[in-house]
């Protein structure tokens, strides 16, 4: 038994016309009627009633062509979904990421990413930036998305420099620094800080040791929650917060951002995209070529190693 053999046989049940079922198959009738009557002598048992008036599944040839359908459905649906994954358009991505998703351009291209291949699943994976570097060398994730303020970080693997983003502080709206357009690093000097170990906190912390010369600028208020409970905690004036800009497309009550200025301006962080050279799954692949797309000033940095 071949898999035509059984298309074969559920065209001629639909069109109950071994001719009609011949025509749409664009085979000869005789053709098909040597390949049911083959497949009735294999399976030793009679499919179809042949009269003048047409050909009707008998109660034997019912229960084949139903088991039928379900074998070729499920050949057909697997080989579509081969077909779209050669393509790089379905399977799984797992994708670290260790900022908000709130505005900037990580969030806009994850929308543009499931707009090009909405058969894809995407998971995600939060961390600080050495915890997804080391869930990337261990294969639990795909690519990690992160800011590493350590311009050599222990990755031996790919690596693409992105975009930027500005540092801000979440300050509460009553806090004395709220009414100042900019805030700068010597500002916080002494000001109670909430961190995290969560997301780009680490790195943030890096940045404001060497921005203030100390191993202990300020009084930090270490929290183990994620930035949506930080930024509540500094609406109810527990303390203030470093944040990057993407954290500022959602509203808090009792929050309010101003960017954070050294002498030279506003201070940024660069994000990176890091992944495995060995990695075979093809999104990965479709992932770094929209990146690469929208970032196309940045994809030839020498930042890429």
């Amino acid at each position: 038994m071949e898999f035509r053999d059984l298309r074969w046989a559920i065209a001629a049940s639909q069109h109950r016309s071994i001719r009609q079922a011949a025509e749409t198959l664009r085979i000869k009738q005789s053709t098909l009627s040597r390949c049911l009557q083959s497949l009735e002598y294999t399976l030793g048992s009679k499919l179809f009633e042949r009269t003048n008036g047409g050909t009707r599944p008998t109660m034997e040839g019912r229960e084949f062509l139903e088991d039928a359908r379900r074998i070729v459905g499920e050949a057909e649906a697997m080989a579509a979904r081969l077909k779209t994954r050669s393509r790089r358009e379905s399977g799984r991505l797992t994708i670290g990421i260790h900022t908000s998703l709130s505005a900037g351009n990580l969030r806009a291209t994850l929308l543009e990413h499931r707009h090009r291949f909405p058969d894809a699943d995407r998971q995600f994976v939060d961390g600080a930036s050495e915890h997804l570097i080391s869930d990337l060398a261990s294969s639990a994730i795909d690519v990690a998305v992160a800011v590493v303020a350590d311009p050599n970080p222990n990755w031996s693997g790919k690596s693409l420099v992105l975009w930027s983003e500005r540092v801000i502080a979440a300050l509460p709206a009553k806090h004395a620094l709220a009414s100042h357009d900019v805030v700068h690093w010597g500002e916080l000097r002494r000001e109670p800080l909430l961190m995290s170990q969560r997301g780009p906190g680490p790195e943030l912390l890096k940045l404001l040791i060497s921005k203030l010369g100390s191993s202990d600028p300020c009084k930090l208020l270490r929290h183990d929650v994620g930035l949506d409970r930080l930024l509540s905690l500094v609406g109810m004036d527990f303390g203030i917060l470093l944040a990057l800009e993407s954290a500022t497309g959602a509203t808090y009550p009792g929050v309010t951002f101003r960017e954070v200025h050294d002498a030279e301006g506003p201070t940024r962080l660069s994000f990176r995209v890091f992944w495995r050279q060995s990695n075979g799954n093809p999104l990965v692949r479709s992932f770094l070529d929209l990146i690469r797309e929208r970032y196309p000033d940045l994809s030839a940095d020498t930042g890429e190693s």
